[in-house]
């Protein structure tokens, strides 16, 4: 491809980004993957924080992903630290699939504790995919502060960002099924048994460990 009809290419794709019709915005994110270009990731960053489908979103994360960490990692991390809830929750999940641990840092307990649920989500799946070795205990504990918390999708992301950490959060859901909330005692409970038997199911593990805590009993060795 000549410099000049690249350049015709990518000031398309730029403008197609920017569209008006959600299609056309797939269509441009899905063509800002298949010929990555360094003068698009400043774009694609940016449309990350701002757009509203969903299915365009998670082009713009794999079109990221297409292009060198050195060139998005840099932008993503800025995004972390936005106002706009969504500029960080979809800097996070981009981090979460480039999987590159020197984001680490990022990941701090401000965010796994966000107060917008999807930021929370977006932060502790990344923090799995990104904790180094010998961390993982220490994230179980930051994580299972967030115990309890918000609906079934929030806490069936928190179960599964728990159990994905393996027997290091062992301890700090063992901990969590004493606690004073019996809200927080029963997420814990439910995950315990989710991590035990994953063919139960969140609703079953739920209803079970809300037994369990009406009756007053406590957990078991878990995860």
């Amino acid at each position: 491809m000549t410099i000049t009809k690249q350049g015709t290419v990518t000031a398309r794709t730029l403008r197609g980004l920017e569209d008006g019709v959600e299609s056309v915005r797939l269509r441009s994110a899905l063509a800002a993957g298949t010929t990555p270009d360094p003068r698009l990731v400043d774009k694609l960053i940016e449309r990350c924080a701002v757009e509203p489908g969903f299915f365009v979103r998670d082009m713009l994360t794999w079109a990221l992903t297409r292009h060198p960490v050195s060139l998005t990692l840099p932008g993503l991390l800025r995004e972390v630290r936005s106002e706009r809830g969504r500029a960080r929750s979809q800097a996070l999940h981009t981090l979460s699939k480039i999987g590159d641990r020197r984001a680490w840092p990022a990941i701090t307990q401000t965010l796994l504790s966000d107060p917008d649920d999807e930021v929370a989500r977006s932060a502790w799946r990344a923090a799995v995919v990104l904790v180094p070795e010998g961390e993982e205990t220490a994230l179980a504990a930051v994580l299972a502060t967030q115990l309890g918390r918000g609906g079934r999708e929030t806490r069936l992301s928190l179960s599964r960002a728990l159990i994905a950490l393996g027997e290091m959060a062992g301890p700090a859901l063992l901990a969590a099924t004493t606690a004073r909330d019996p809200r927080v005692r029963a997420h814990a409970l439910a995950t315990q048994r989710l991590w035990r038997d994953p063919d139960a199911g969140f609703e079953f593990a739920v209803e079970e460990a809300k037994r369990v805590v009406a009756l007053g009993g406590a957990g078991q060795e878990g995860p």
